[in-house]
């Protein structure tokens, strides 16, 4: 770990997030903002991205530096915390089985479901009168 700098992707939803983690003192600047800045007052949020670093405890080891695009702030959360996740992986393979364990490696799936044509979402149904 000699200044090296770990590049990863993580995605969620139609968000996508290029981490870089370099050695520093635990600051994370999304599109150029603090993350604190970028997320505004959502605790649970930052507790969510923070929570490859805490595991790892790494969270005073790394700055990380995220460029986020698409979908909302959630969405974005959920890409930050995935490219984390993987760009620690990189740094250390060791940390493999603890981010494992959380389910943090692992793609979120979950996208929306298309609208389907005579239907008012994907599902629902317009209005059924019987008389």
């Amino acid at each position: 770990m000699a200044d090296k700098e770990f590049i990863a992707t993580g995605r969620r939803k139609t968000s996508i997030a290029v981490v870089k983690l370099v050695k520093g003192k635990g600051r994370i600047f999304v599109n150029g903002k603090s993350l604190e800045a970028y997320m505004g007052n959502r605790p649970a949020v930052l507790a969510m991205i923070l929570k490859p670093l805490v595991l790892t405890e790494c969270n005073e080891k790394f700055d990380a530096r995220v460029k986020a695009i698409g979908g909302g702030i959630v969405s974005q959360a959920g890409a930050i915390r995935h490219g984390i996740s993987r760009a620690l992986l990189k740094s250390n393979e060791e940390f493999k089985q603890v981010l494992r364990m959380e389910g943090l490696l692992t793609r979120d799936a979950r996208v929306k479901e298309r609208k389907k044509y005579g239907r008012k979402r994907a599902r629902k149904r317009f209005q059924f009168s019987k008389r």
